[in-house]
């Protein structure tokens, strides 16, 4: 969940490294400070870690729909489906699926990992009701710069693996909930993504991914916008 593959360790790190420079400034509390800079660069490293894994993540989302964010290496690739689409992510190409009445699949170059607009890419997939782990760090980060910010940490099991449970109450944006499993997957949220609610929680997280989960689907049409294609 965080548009190469890669880019959630670099944007991660871009986003805690403008929090601690930041907050020191915006927060009057140095203690505060501390705790909360502690705090997002630990699930960060986390979500940062799963860059690194493979697995096949599947979540419940709300209406009683699903969603799943899948992840494999050599290459390094991703893919998440959700209501109404599918984004997936390669070094080759960044591939958006939208279905309606029928499904078209639009291939566009992959963004430097280093392009802040890369989010923007992500947004559409928050859209439909699946938050992705990029996302959440971003919302993380912008919670901790807010001196009015209540961060609160628990630990619990989604799907069961262990995870750690952070409250975020009381910011400008908007109040969310998101868990984070020890391996670093995103196992639950719940708060509100470009306006919409968005809420899901993992309900099975497997160490492999199936051979067809980053292909286009067969009956999609294609639209190939990179360069030197027709």
């Amino acid at each position: 969940m965080p548009a190469h593959p890669s880019l959630p360790r670099v944007l991660v790190g871009s986003l805690v490294a403008v929090m601690l420079l930041s907050g020191c400034q915006t927060l009057g509390d140095a203690g505060q400070v501390i705790d909360r800079a502690e705090l997002v660069n630990d699930l960060a490293a986390r979500l940062d870690r799963s860059t690194e894994l493979t697995y096949s993540a599947d979540y419940q989302i709300a209406g009683g729909q699903t969603a799943s964010i899948v992840q494999a290496q050599k290459p390094v690739r991703a893919a998440y489906t959700y209501p109404g689409g599918k984004l997936t992510v390669t070094d080759e190409a960044t591939v958006i699926c939208v279905t309606e009445d029928r499904t078209t699949c639009t291939i566009t170059p992959p963004p430097s990992p280093s392009a802040k607009p890369a989010i923007t890419v992500f947004q559409n997939a928050g859209n439909q009701g699946l938050v992705t782990p990029t996302m959440v760090i971003n919302m993380l980060t912008t919670a901790a710069l807010d001196p009015d910010a209540v961060i609160e940490q628990t630990d619990t099991t989604v799907a069961g693996r262990h995870a750690t449970c952070v409250k975020v109450g009381e910011v400008a944006a908007s109040d969310f909930t998101a868990c984070v499993t020890t391996e670093g997957v995103l196992g639950s949220f719940r708060g509100v993504v470009e306006g919409k609610p968005v809420e899901l929680a993992m309900s099975r997280l497997r160490d492999a991914v199936d051979p067809d989960a980053f292909e286009v689907p067969a009956e999609a049409t294609v639209v190939d916008r990179r360069a030197g294609h027709p």
